[in-house]
């Protein structure tokens, strides 16, 4: 009898035991920008480690994209754009939980040129002459750096000769590699992207926008995990967040 009755409260443990490893263990799913790409998967390793059971399951590509598919019904928690015009559609889509959009970091755009490359060009006008034949730029529909690139270039009057010239990109990560494998003369990057190649691409000049390039994250209204993925967001502001997104070339909102 005493045996039969250990042997409940054993399992009754047991039981209880695992529901509780079932309530620990969680994913979260965070849509981010291209260019956060090296700078997130340590972001989300750190807080993997500080919330034991969390996975934090990266899905990274154009900004533009990324929306599309949160629209489309994708179960994401959380979502970090590389400019606030995209953001402002996922809140006109009420995609994004009302007052929880904050801007966390910023970048530059540069204009990156293979390493091997003889002569630099020094300014936007450089990419108009003869002498540059292919330039990758994302495409403006559905990526950032391709907005923030045709917006400086109009301005300057110089889009339609460097857009008969484009090589258009799915992303700004795709920009580089073609501009690292030498298949462009020159690309629209951002200064971190340029960073993460160094070995491969040069830069060539800093690019001036009329809009500051901030990156803002939110929570999303559909998320299945809504207070694990404020508490992401939470460590992503928080001054150790930020040192981790500094170290990748990141600077302050």
């Amino acid at each position: 009898m005493f045996a039969g009755r250990l042997l409940r409260v054993a399992s009754v443990a047991l039981a209880l035991s695992a529901a509780g490893g079932a309530a620990l263990a969680a994913d979260l799913t965070v849509s981010a920008a291209a260019s956060l790409t090296n700078a997130f998967k340590e972001v989300g390793a750190v807080f993997e480690a500080a919330n034991p059971g969390v996975s934090v399951r990266l899905n990274f590509g154009a900004s533009g994209a990324l929306l599309q598919q949160i629209a489309r019904g994708a179960p994401v928690d959380v979502f970090a754009s590389a400019d606030q015009e995209t953001m402002q559609q996922a809140e006109q889509q009420q995609l994004v939980r009302p007052g929880a959009r904050v801007n966390f970091v910023s970048n530059a755009l540069v204009v990156v040129v293979p390493k091997d490359a003889t002569a630099l060009p020094k300014a936007l006008v450089d990419l108009a002459a003869p002498a540059v034949k292919r330039v990758a730029i994302g495409i403006p529909a559905s990526v950032p750096v391709g907005r923030y690139t045709r917006a400086v270039l109009e301005k300057a009057q110089l889009w339609p000769p460097i857009e008969a010239k484009m090589i258009g990109a799915q992303t700004v990560r795709q920009a580089l590699d073609y501009v690292a494998r030498g298949e462009v003369d020159a690309g629209f990057v951002y200064s971190t992207d340029a960073a993460i190649l160094g070995d491969k691409v040069k830069v060539a000049f800093v690019v001036p926008t009329g809009t500051p390039v901030v990156y803002p994250i939110a929570t999303l209204a559909a998320s299945p995990q809504p207070a694990l993925a404020q508490k992401f967001v939470a460590y992503v502001t928080s001054q150790a967040g930020q040192a981790v997104l500094a170290k990748y070339g990141f600077g302050k909102p």
